[in-house]
């Protein structure tokens, strides 16, 4: 489970092919804190720790040395997730990596699983005082799922709604967000991973057995 609220912002340094993807991912977390088994949200797919390790930073290209702790971990990607994902899954794409929540941790944004439900397209980017609003438009079996004042996660970060129009929809993103997400990195046409809030999914799902 994940809250929404990234922690970093990873590098993925290569993708193989080796029956499913597999992603390393360099990333500004000690060695000691990455632990095989271990979840990660990568741009808002739950992704296991398979390995982990360090490198000479001389030798990578993607990776700042400024940035980065000479640290990276691999998850692999099955023909399901990358489906149902932004096709962002290249060497030098940055991805927004968020830890799994531990007990006692501060539910900054709102409940996530990490599991995507559909690819939302952006639609517009504009300006709004020092904040962006982004307009995005979502799958139409979504639509339903999808209020002003509710909440989405786009590429791993969680977002209010502001406005919903047909399929639709927009959020604000504030200075700090667009600094320290990849948020800012698009344009329009581009897809971003969207998971739909956990609590409108159980409440559609409810109404539905109501009405059998």
């Amino acid at each position: 489970m994940f809250t929404g609220i990234i922690n970093s912002i990873g590098i993925i340094e290569s993708a193989k092919q080796q029956g499913d993807l597999r992603v390393k991912i360099a990333c500004d977390w000690p060695l000691e804190s990455l632990r095989i088994g271990d979840s990660v949200a990568c741009n808002g797919v739950c992704l296991t720790i398979v390995e982990r390790g360090t490198w000479n930073v001389e030798t990578t290209h993607h990776v700042p040395r400024a940035t980065f702790h000479d640290t990276y971990f691999t998850a692999s990607l099955s023909p399901e997730t990358i489906s149902r994902t932004a096709p962002r899954w290249e060497k030098g794409q940055r991805v927004n990596l968020e830890r799994a929540l531990k007990m006692g941790d501060a539910l900054g944004g709102h409940l996530v699983t990490g599991h995507v439900d559909g690819i939302a397209i952006i639609k517009d980017i504009a300006a709004s005082g020092d904040s962006h609003s982004i307009c995005v438009e979502a799958p139409e079996a979504l639509v339903r799922f999808i209020a002003e004042k509710g909440s989405v996660t786009l590429d791993g970060v969680s977002l209010t709604v502001n406005k919903v129009e047909k399929r639709r929809f927009w959020v604000n993103i504030i200075p700090h967000t667009w600094q320290n997400t990849t948020l800012g990195e698009h344009k329009p046409g581009d897809g971003l991973n969207l998971e739909i809030d956990l609590i409108a999914r159980y409440v559609a799902r409810l109404t539905e057995s109501r009405n059998l």
